[in-house]
């Protein structure tokens, strides 16, 4: 695939990254940055950026998620890195609702780390989607100084220098985004740089709170005391990026009476089994045979043991 490059003020996407501070000269990437090709009168969608920890829990891996599809559902362009754990399940929830996802990478565009990920990086980029980098590709002339080029493979092959470009993309991350969502972070994680970053640039910052026993959620409480509000669930964000429930894709409906009244369910936050076949009052049976249809259909997904979610 073609590697491109952009100048940020020549993007409605990107523009953003023109207030910044550090703000980039170019970036390369590949596929389809969202409003390439729109009339000058298009209105970009939201974006919300959703980071958190490589060594995620099962809890963290819910949330993030969950609130990725949720967000898609409503055209919300997700953001990320690209990073193992919870950065890769935000991307996974955004493809899994139909939507449109950015991958911001710490390393040249046509190095991509994790390697682990390429596969990942492929389904982005098949569904409109976009990998972008401030690194030059290391294998490729686009025109780029040998000073300009130096600099960077220097950065890139030093453990140091390595590390400093993945927490100056962090910027990038937030930059471009209208709110920014930490799922799980450690006192020393690297989505407090994102954090920080988001703060400094006026963003809205939300923290997934967390028990204060695990290691895992300390950094998001951190986050409390300096201005990040509390992810609970999708409306917290909706309502402060002001998007009316209203606005989404498309309404699900089901095939029968009973599909109905699980979608309705799933709709109201309900999602564990037992608790589905209480609202509904399906039999167990009944519930059983639904539930596996309309995961065949592609209507739901299943989450972990008897828990389920919209698609």
């Amino acid at each position: 695939m073609k590697i491109k490059q952009i100048s940020p003020q020549k993007s409605k996407f990107l523009k953003k990254l023109d207030a910044i501070a550090l703000k980039p000269k170019m970036l390369y990437y590949y596929g389809q940055i969202p409003g390439e090709g729109e009339p000058s009168d298009y209105e970009l969608p939201r974006v919300v950026a959703i980071v958190g920890s490589r060594k995620m829990t099962a809890y963290g891996k819910e949330m993030a998620y969950k609130a990725a599809y949720e967000l898609a559902k409503y055209g919300v362009i997700i953001v990320s890195g690209l990073a193992l754990g919870i950065d890769a399940m935000a991307h996974r929830g955004a493809l899994d609702a139909g939507g449109i996802t950015v991958g911001f990478l710490g390393t040249p565009i046509d190095r991509m780390y994790p390697r682990s990920n390429s596969h990942l990086a492929r389904e982005i980029l098949e569904k409109n989607g976009a990998i972008i980098s401030e690194c030059p590709p290391f294998d490729i002339d686009l025109g780029i100084s040998e000073d300009e080029l130096a600099t960077w493979h220097k950065m890139i092959d030093s453990r140091n220098g390595a590390k400093a470009t993945f927490l100056t993309r962090n910027r990038l991350i937030s930059g471009v985004a209208d709110a920014v969502i930490v799922v799980e972070a450690d006192e020393r994680s690297g989505s407090l740089n994102t954090a920080s970053h988001a703060l400094e640039q006026g963003r809205l910052l939300f923290a997934v709170p967390g028990d204060v026993t695990r290691q895992m959620s300390r950094g998001c409480n951190s986050l409390f005391g300096k201005g990040a509000i509390a992810y609970t669930k999708v409306d917290d964000v909706l309502d402060e990026l002001f998007i009316k429930k209203k606005d989404v894709k498309k309404a699900i409906k089901g095939d029968t009476e009973e599909e109905d009244l699980i979608i309705s369910a799933l709709q109201q936050g309900i999602n564990v089994g037992d608790a589905i076949i209480q609202a509904t009052g399906l039999s167990v049976p009944v519930f059983n045979q639904t539930i596996t249809l309309l995961e065949i259909k592609g209507v739901v997904k299943r989450l972990y043991a008897n828990q389920w979610m919209l698609r």
